[in-house]
């Protein structure tokens, strides 16, 4: 048997859109292909039509008689059985919607799947073994599982909270996803990830949707995934340990290894399950010691917990993040070269809650409105409106928000509170207010040529951190940078109120 041209082409189009990243545009523009018109749909309401015209398609073919893929070659046959295992997927999504919810509220112990049977039986019927069954089972739930987290804990419209949802899908699953599922999906610790972006910009909650979503294989006779995945992403904030203490918290120590040490301690590498995420937040606060060992797990996957000769094994994943320049601290001779092209397989810059604003004015009502629904439980919008005016009453039209997102989710809360929000308090007014400024002395026409050069690379520098970026996104030698920013971070001392001469 053969398919008609018709429902192969239809077929291809509808395995093209799975194989594709769900936050791309162009998962967008292929499924309003496969709709068919000059459609303009997006997001739910698009995915649902195309899955609509799926199971129309397989409930005509199956009202002939033709699904029996033994009866089909080659290509015919690939895609007759993708586009059956596209509609079990897309059966169980509920269900595992549910299971998420119900994982996360249990923690570490991993629930029971009472779909399960139901679903890997219907995996049986697209032409799967039990074996081959099982694995698609687990690899259903951790695409549902990647797609959730970050599209429910990364809001926004932005272009480049859009392009961060790309980035993170592309790290737990690669940019080819067909690719993954035949030779990577149980190889991905080698894949290290590196998030770099200021403070309060949610770094962690990105490495969280990476190291939530990671496969877990499913255990058939106890009914459960081996792993809860709340457990498979443990971290630690390097910053937050004395020097003394941090190789203990990471590779752990034997009972007696140095004075204090009354018990043995595991170490975080020894607690990450083979399918697991380490989160190393604040990286850049690691001593050079500490990389040299890190690096040493990195390359041998291996590590001896201190006081011990023994080698034990990393099966792991690493996230890293940091705020800090690792371009200033390498040419400072604090962050090893080897060290982070060990950590850099993929590196993930987060966009500034100022640069979101300025791509999307309607990003700033969609934060608020999921920080008004986390703080109180449920959505309440005329409590975001009130909030929105008074942060309009209170802050500059162009205030820079150094705290990011966590500045507005303490914003929101204490105005919640106190009913005002005067702004960032540990950044000077000068500083704070650079950017009004020299739009204020622009439209002034009180800003001279040589002040605005100052202020726009101390802006710029102060939003990528290094002289050497400034200087490439200026077009001036890495001097001349260094000598204006200068310039423009002593306008406090002179004038702390004016950045006008």
């Amino acid at each position: 048997m053969r398919l008609s041209s018709e429902n192969r082409n239809f077929f291809r189009l509808v395995n093209e859109s799975v194989a594709s990243n769900p936050f791309s545009s162009e998962r967008i523009e292929l499924d309003r292909k496969i709709v068919g018109g000059n459609t303009s749909m997006a997001g739910e309401a698009l995915v649902d039509m195309v899955i609509g015209m799926v199971l129309e398609r397989l409930s005509q073919l199956r009202g002939e008689f033709k699904v029996d893929l033994a009866a089909y070659s080659d290509e015919d046959r690939y895609l007759l059985q993708q586009v059956q295992m596209f509609e079990v997927y897309y059966r169980f999504t509920d269900d595992f919607d549910l299971l998420i919810k119900k994982q996360s509220k249990s923690g570490d112990h991993p629930c029971k799947v009472q779909f399960a049977r139901d679903a890997i039986s219907q995996l049986c019927h697209c032409g799967c073994n039990e074996t081959e069954a099982l694995r698609y089972f687990a690899f259903f739930y951790q695409l549902r599982r990647t797609f959730y987290f970050i599209h429910h804990n990364l809001i926004g419209q932005s272009h480049s909270i859009q392009t961060l949802r790309c980035q993170l899908w592309n790290a737990v699953f690669t940019t080819d996803i067909r690719r993954y599922e035949r030779f990577l999906w149980n190889r991905m610790e080698d894949f290290s990830t590196l998030i770099l972006g200021e403070t309060g910009t949610g770094k962690g909650t990105a490495a969280a949707a990476i190291g939530r979503s990671g496969f877990i294989p499913f255990d058939a006779q106890r009914g459960v995934f081996a792993e809860s995945f709340t457990r498979n992403f443990i971290g630690i904030n390097l910053s937050q340990f004395p020097e003394t203490l941090i190789e203990s918290e990471l590779f752990g120590h034997k009972k007696g290894a140095f004075t204090g040490a009354i018990e043995e301690h595991p170490g975080l590498l020894a607690l990450c399950t083979p399918h697991g995420s380490v989160f190393l937040d604040e990286i850049g606060d690691a001593s050079v010691p500490v990389q040299i060992k890190l690096l040493e797990v990195l390359q041998e996957r291996t590590f001896s917990p201190l006081g011990s000769r023994d080698r034990k094994r990393f099966s792991g994943r690493v996230i890293a993040a940091t705020n800090k320049p690792l371009q200033e601290l390498g040419l400072q001779g604090e962050f090893r070269e080897d060290f982070f092209y060990r950590l850099c397989s993929n590196v993930i810059t987060m966009p500034t809650l100022r640069q979101r604003l300025q791509e999307d004015s309607g990003e700033l009502d969609l934060l608020l409105q999921a920080i008004v629904q986390k703080t109180l439980g449920e959505n309440v919008p005329e409590i975001g409106k009130d909030i929105r005016s008074v942060l309009k009453r209170d802050l500059p039209a162009n205030y820079l928000w150094p705290g990011n997102v966590r500045e507005l989710e303490q914003a929101v809360r204490r105005i919640i509170l106190c009913d005002t929000y005067p702004g960032n308090i540990f950044t000077s007014p000068g500083r704070n207010n650079l950017s009004n400024q020299l739009f204020q002395g622009m439209a002034d026409n009180s800003l001279s040529a040589a002040r605005l050069i100052e202020g726009y690379c101390l802006l710029v520098y102060q939003r990528h951190g290094t002289y050497e970026e400034v200087a490439r996104r200026t077009g001036l030698d890495r001097r001349t940078v260094k000598k204006y920013i200068r310039m423009a971070e002593s306008w406090g001392a002179e004038d702390p109120g004016s950045v006008v001469p």
